[in-house]
């Protein structure tokens, strides 16, 4: 049974429900694309001790299907604003499905990193085209949208480590990516069941480049990296930080759980809250608390009080952090999604693996303060950019114009009128808008 879904159709009366709304079923997509990285993440070690790997060729193994990620979100996803947003996500999803049997069955480095170029390949692919799809289909509620996706790979990489643990002992490395590669074949099958009427992109750009002319467009996209920069030199210090301090494992172990479950609850929350409130403040003040917890990580006398800390955190962070992609989304033309959200993505996945590596070569080489103080700072200063080149949307009623435009849009065919105002166009102007009274 097709449900069509169209984002300049009138909203459904009571008795036209759908049976599930898009955004569960294209999250939890999304959610099995992050769980073959999460089962990658726990099984480098057995790869290391079953065909004999060096910490070297582990390291590449992660990282590389970053790099690919990051060209497939700058090339690839602007094409999915040409009206095959569908066809992008069949070929990623069928491209991770095999890059994550490959990691399952390769007992080589050369066909470990080949699988994990073409899983890295099909995320890149498909993780653009999806939100696209998500943000046309109800533009209302964009915001919540974008958090339940958010929530959705959270949840889908915390699953990673849980199969592992249950599957890998029993029945081999192979086991996990089988499921997860079954598992998202059948959610494809059900993807399938919606249509989306999707508007084409006319400009005739290529690339997602351009979108970069307007401030909001490039306030947003610093203040993902942003979030990335945060997200980058916790991942790289957390585990090596509590060796250090002699921290007890279950503890540091339970604090990379405890610190998903705000990301995974209030994630829709923390998208709604971003498209009422506006998601520059949202996101600023979330990346200002941010780097205050960042710089106390440097400080705190152990790790019991960086544990306790990290509570803290992942609350500010699980209201605030999906605001970066809801302001993309309510900046760019319903055309133009595809490849902006590909760009934002493309910039947080650079911003992360730049910062890992900066990050814990300073802790090597000065020390735990040092690196979250560099951290910390880094974190403030993408945010000061970021209001800067979007004051327009947060100070000056660009976000309250925006949300205005997709609610519209929402109940009825958008038609250009003298009193609406494209947020790009004000973006780039220097001067606020008078808009004429209807």
């Amino acid at each position: 049974m097709s449900a069509a879904v169209n984002p300049s159709a009138p909203r459904q009366k009571p008795g036209n429900r759908r049976p599930i709304p898009p955004s569960w079923i294209f999250g939890g997509l999304s959610a099995l694309l992050a769980s073959g990285y999460g089962v990658l993440f726990t099984v480098v070690a057995d790869y290391r001790d079953a065909y004999g790997i060096s910490e070297t060729a582990i390291g590449w193994l992660i990282g590389l299907g970053f790099i690919v990620a990051f060209f497939a979100q700058t090339l690839i996803a602007p094409i999915g604003d040409r009206g095959h947003a569908r066809n992008l996500i069949r070929v990623g999803v069928l491209l991770n499905i095999i890059g994550i049997l490959m990691l399952g069955f390769g007992e080589s480095l050369e066909v470990l990193l080949a699988g994990r170029v073409i899983s890295g390949l099909g995320i890149g692919t498909a993780i653009p085209a999806i939100r696209r799809i998500v943000i046309l289909a109800d533009p209302e509620n964009l915001g919540e949208n974008l958090g339940r996706l958010l929530s959705a790979d959270v949840f889908g990489f915390a699953m990673g480590p849980a199969l592992s643990a249950l599957l890998v002992g029993p029945f081999g490395l192979a086991a996990p990516y089988v499921i997860v590669a079954a598992a998202t074949l059948v959610m494809l099958a059900i993807a399938e069941s919606f249509h989306v009427e999707e508007r084409v992109d006319t400009s005739g750009q290529r690339l997602a480049f351009d979108l970069l002319k307007s401030r909001i467009v490039a306030g947003a996209v610093v203040m993902g990296g942003g979030v990335f920069l945060m997200i980058g030199a916790f991942d790289a210090l957390w585990d090596v930080v509590h060796d250090d301090l002699g921290t007890a494992d279950w503890m540091s172990n339970l604090g990379i759980t405890l610190f998903a479950i705000p990301l995974v609850v209030f994630g829709p929350f923390s998208g709604r809250l971003s498209q009422r409130v506006g998601p520059f403040k949202v996101g600023g003040l979330g990346l200002i608390a941010g780097a205050f917890f960042m710089s106390a990580y440097g400080q705190l006398p152990s790790g019991e009080w960086i544990f306790a800390f990290t509570m803290g955190h992942a609350l500010t962070d699980g209201l605030t952090v999906s605001a970066s992609g809801v302001a993309v989304a309510m900046a760019v033309p319903e055309e133009r999604q595809s490849g902006a959200q590909g760009l934002i993505g493309a910039t947080q996945a650079l911003a992360g693996g730049i910062t890992a590596v900066v990050i814990a070569t300073i802790y090597q080489e000065h020390g735990r303060a040092a690196a979250y103080t560099t951290g910390a700072i880094g974190m403030l200063i993408f945010t000061a950019i970021a209001m800067w080149l979007g004051v327009d949307f947060w100070l000056r009623g660009g976000h309250r114009k925006a949300l205005a435009e997709s609610l519209d849009e929402s109940s009825e065919e958008a038609a250009p009128r003298p009193d609406r105002v494209d947020p790009i166009t004000l973006a780039t102007s220097t001067r606020r808008p008078r808009l004429r009274r209807p």
